[in-house]
């Protein structure tokens, strides 16, 4: 009899340690991948990031968005013109200077909505090569090594029914886990990307009011709003090598299960940090 029940007790212990294992195994391959590709992904151009797309969009932009704009130009630069003239003492005081003065700006205005595509890809050219050069100093692995689930089997062969069972529990709980995050990094990184083409397809209409005093706060919002975006990237580089640093302190932890936990615990961090970079960086530049 105690030799049955010694052949179902290890019978147990088995299944539930193929069990743990099978749940962990490769648990963190996809995050480890997904993680490992933000750099890549923020150091993109949104013209490299994906050609189709960013064609279509700058076709919109120039084709669609831009004469709109140029009725916008035409209002603000009219109401530009009255302005200067009953500031000047209600029509009776008029120099001919200030026509050539709006002359001048409406040039100005003119030049810039007309190449409005190329300054907005200028401004993440710029941004681009400061995400390019910070990825070369921070080059610590995200990857989570496969000697802890190594380890992890060690102790589990020591361990009795119970508290095997309840771990594999938890291994079933963390597995589920591990894959939200997954799709929330996935969600949060693209998400960028797809922002940034947004914010780049209506670029002609807050750029026409840059000129006026008064109307002008659209534009210069804008342009703020567009160098938050562009760098949130670097701030999410800042977020990867802080993972980077805190996953390699607990590779080598003496407990498997409580280093499996602890990175668990430091992809929900990245995870919540990678959330706070958007409004980071808009406080930052005092976009609204």
């Amino acid at each position: 009899m105690d030799f049955l029940t010694d052949w179902i007790t290890k019978w147990l212990k088995g299944v539930l340690i193929d069990g743990i294992m099978g749940n962990l195994s490769g648990l963190f391959d996809n995050v480890n991948t997904q993680v490992g590709e933000i750099a890549t992904q923020v150091g993109t151009s949104p013209a490299s990031w994906n050609a189709g797309v960013f064609s279509m969009i700058k076709q919109l932009s120039e084709t669609v968005v831009l004469p709109i704009a140029g009725l916008v130009l035409t209002f603000v630069m009219c109401y530009e013109l009255i302005q200067m003239l009953i500031d000047r003492n209600n029509l009776h005081d008029i120099d001919t200077w200030m026509f050539f003065k709006w002359v001048f700006k409406t040039f100005v205005a003119v030049l810039i909505l007309s190449n409005t595509f190329n300054i907005v890809m200028a401004v993440f050219d710029v941004a681009q090569s400061v995400v390019n050069k910070s990825a070369g100093l921070i080059g610590s692995s995200t990857t989570v090594t496969s000697g802890m689930l190594d380890n992890l089997k060690t102790t589990l062969q020591g361990m009795d029914i119970g508290p095997l069972l309840g771990l594999w529990m938890q291994s079933i709980f963390v597995k589920f886990t591990m894959v939200a995050l997954n799709i929330v990094v996935f969600v949060i990184v693209y998400g960028r990307m797809i922002e940034i083409y947004m914010m780049t397809s209506l670029a002609p209409i807050p750029f026409a009011t840059t000129v006026n005093r008064e109307l002008g706060s659209m534009g210069h919002n804008y342009f703020r709003s567009l160098l938050a975006v562009a760098f949130q990237g670097f701030l999410m580089l800042v977020c990867v090598g802080i993972y980077a640093v805190l996953i390699q302190s607990i590779a080598t932890s003496g407990d498997p299960i409580g280093a499996i936990w602890s990175a668990v615990g430091y992809t929900v961090l990245l995870c919540f940090t990678l959330f706070k970079t958007g409004s980071l960086s808009k406080s930052i530049f005092g976009a609204r």
